[in-house]
């Protein structure tokens, strides 16, 4: 047997039980997980779990009553206490320090981590007609949405992308803004009107990759899901996790990151913005992938530096 796979005995049938939300993206996720494991192991048995978040029970004013793990902290609950071996996650709604016991033990080759505009007449963001309403849930893509285009009418949108869709074509939004991975997922690419660019636009961070949380203490899963990993989505993602980290804002703050590997160096550029687009501080670095943490502090003390503090300060109280 490979040194890669000490602890993962292929002859016997394992049994595992994966853990997630119960959405309709979350199932898709998941199930595209389970079919890599089944790939590599074939006499894998997996059980899914559906686990409902206070996330998924609170759908009112989320931006400001979300919290850390607000989507994921009951399924953590139940991975520490057994009751599932792994957990299928957007890594966008882990929170940069995980519950002590947890880790994360892969994180999925990355989809596109863009913003799809997606408009009922078909028209890019520059040629949407003045005062047009565009309809998000997200701070962040409010604030760099009103910093791009003054004259833009925000106006908010929830429900899972299936409802954000048809909301679209009921109500009185000019176009919607979703993340590109969740509509690639779904196997929508033909409805997007417009990848948003990200030289202005920045994602949030580790959108577009999932990350399988597993137990620090089990060496069994942690072979397992190790050959799920894309070795640059997670150095790209644990560069953009260190970025927030030290800025520490959080989801009440308007921030985005994005890292980039070409060859053997790693480019990250991040943004923080106040909630009505007037105020923007931007800045990008680059060096070292195997420097994916330093990076990602360094690039968060130079927005700081820049005024970014005065930001974050004024907006988190």
């Amino acid at each position: 047997m490979e040194k890669e796979d000490r602890g993962v005995d292929k002859r016997r049938i394992m049994k595992i039980t994966v853990g997630t939300r119960g959405s309709k993206l979350a199932l898709i996720q998941t199930d595209w997980v389970i079919e890599r494991l089944h790939e590599l192991y074939p006499r894998i048995e997996i059980t899914v779990k559906t686990i409902k978040t206070k996330g998924d029970r609170v759908r009112s004013t989320l931006e400001k009553i979300r919290g850390k793990g607000f989507f994921v902290k009951e399924i953590e609950e139940a991975l520490l206490n057994r009751e599932i071996d792994m957990a299928v996650h957007s890594i966008k709604d882990l929170p940069t320090e995980l519950p002590k016991g947890l880790l994360i033990g892969a994180v999925t080759k990355r989809l596109d981590p863009g913003d799809a505009l997606i408009s009922k007449d078909g028209k890019k963001i520059d040629a949407l007609p003045a005062n047009s309403s565009i309809g998000t849930s997200s701070l962040r893509r409010k604030a760099q949405l009103l910093a791009y285009r003054q004259d833009l009418k925000i106006r908010d949108l929830r429900g899972n992308l299936d409802t954000r869709f048809k909301k679209l074509e009921k109500m009185e939004y000019s176009a919607i803004v979703v993340a590109a991975c969740g509509v690639e997922r779904f196997g929508w690419k033909d409805k997007i009107t417009q990848i948003l660019p990200t030289d202005i636009f920045l994602p949030a961070s580790g959108q577009g990759a999932l990350g399988i949380e597993i137990r620090v203490d089990d060496e069994e899963i942690k072979e397992v899901v190790k050959k799920l990993n894309d070795e640059n989505s997670h150095i790209c993602i644990v560069a953009e996790r260190s970025f927030i980290s030290t800025l520490g804002g959080g989801c009440r703050v308007p921030i985005g990151v994005l890292g980039d590997i070409k060859e053997q160096e790693l480019s990250l550029q991040g943004v923080v913005l106040s909630p009505d687009g007037k105020r923007l501080i931007k800045s990008k670095i680059e060096g070292s992938k195997e420097e994916a943490i330093e990076l990602g502090k360094e690039l968060a003390f130079r927005i700081i530096e820049l005024g970014g503090k005065d930001i974050l300060k004024e907006t988190v109280g």
